[in-house]
C-alpha cells in the first residue's frame, strides 16, 4: 500500500460567506445538528490538544457534554495528564472532525473548572458502569495489568453495590471558552472553504476567509 496514493476529492456543497451566521456558536449549532442527524458515529467527540510548561502538546479525544454560549464542556479525571497540563497553562484547542460530511471545527481559548455542582448534575446521569470507572481508574498513571484495573472496578462496584454512587473528589469537568472558531468545509482540487471568526470590541465577531 501507498499511503501517498491515498486521496479523495470532496465534492460536497460549499461553504459561502453569505450563508454562515453572524455569531460562530449559532453556526457550530447548525453544523452539530447535522453531524448528529447524518448518523455519523460520535457526533460529539472533540480532539483536545493541552501544553503543560514543558512546551510539549498533547493530544487526545474526549466527548462533548454540554454546550452554549459560555463554551464546550467535558469531563475527566482533575489528576489525568490533560488536567495536570491544563492547571500550568489554560490555553487548549478543540477539534470536531466530521469527515463524512467533509467538514471541521476548530476552536482556540482556555479552559476553566466548572463548578462542582455542574459537576454533580453530570455525574449523576452516568450509567452505574461509567461511575464506578471514575473510581477505578487512575487515570494517565502506569498501571502493570489490565486486572488491576478490573479488579478494582469489582471492588468499587461491591462497596456501592446499593448504587447510589459518589461524586469522587477528584473527578471534574471543564469549560472551553473559546477565542476564535475556523469552521472548514472540503471542496474540490483541496481549494477548501475555510473561515475563521474572531471577537471585535464591539462584542460581534469579525469573519474572514482563509486560504486553505
Amino acid at each position: 500500500m501507498n499511503i501517498a496514493d491515498m486521496r479523495r476529492d470532496y465534492t460536497r456543497e460549499p461553504l459561502h460567506r453569505r450563508d454562515l451566521r453572524p455569531d460562530p456558536f449559532d453556526q457550530f449549532g447548525l453544523w452539530f445538528e447535522q453531524a448528529c442527524a447524518s448518523g455519523i458515529v460520535e457526533p460529539n467527540a472533540m480532539s483536545l490538544a493541552t501544553v503543560g510548561t514543558d512546551g510539549r502538546p498533547t493530544l487526545r479525544t474526549v466527548l462533548l457534554k454540554k454546550w452554549d454560549k459560555t463554551g464546550f464542556v467535558f469531563f475527566t479525571n482533575l489528576e489525568s495528564r490533560k488536567a495536570r497540563q491544563i492547571a500550568e497553562n489554560p490555553n487548549v484547542a478543540l477539534l470536531f472532525a466530521w469527515l463524512a460530511l467533509e467538514r471541521q471545527v476548530a476552536i482556540n481559548g482556555t479552559a476553566e473548572r466548572i463548578p462542582a455542582a455542574e459537576v454533580l448534575a453530570y455525574f449523576v446521569t452516568r450509567p452505574f458502569a461509567s461511575q464506578l470507572a471514575a473510581w477505578a481508574s487512575p487515570q494517565s498513571r502506569v498501571i502493570s495489568a489490565r486486572s488491576l484495573l478490573e479488579a478494582k472496578w469489582e471492588e468499587m462496584k461491591r462497596k456501592f453495590h446499593e448504587g447510589r454512587v459518589p461524586l469522587p473528589a477528584f473527578w471534574g469537568g471543564y469549560r472551553v471558552v473559546p477565542r476564535d472558531f475556523e469552521f472548514w468545509q472540503g471542496r474540490p482540487n483541496r481549494l477548501h472553504d475555510r473561515f475563521l471568526y474572531t471577537p471585535r470590541p464591539d462584542g460581534g465577531w469579525q469573519i474572514d476567509r482563509l486560504a486553505p
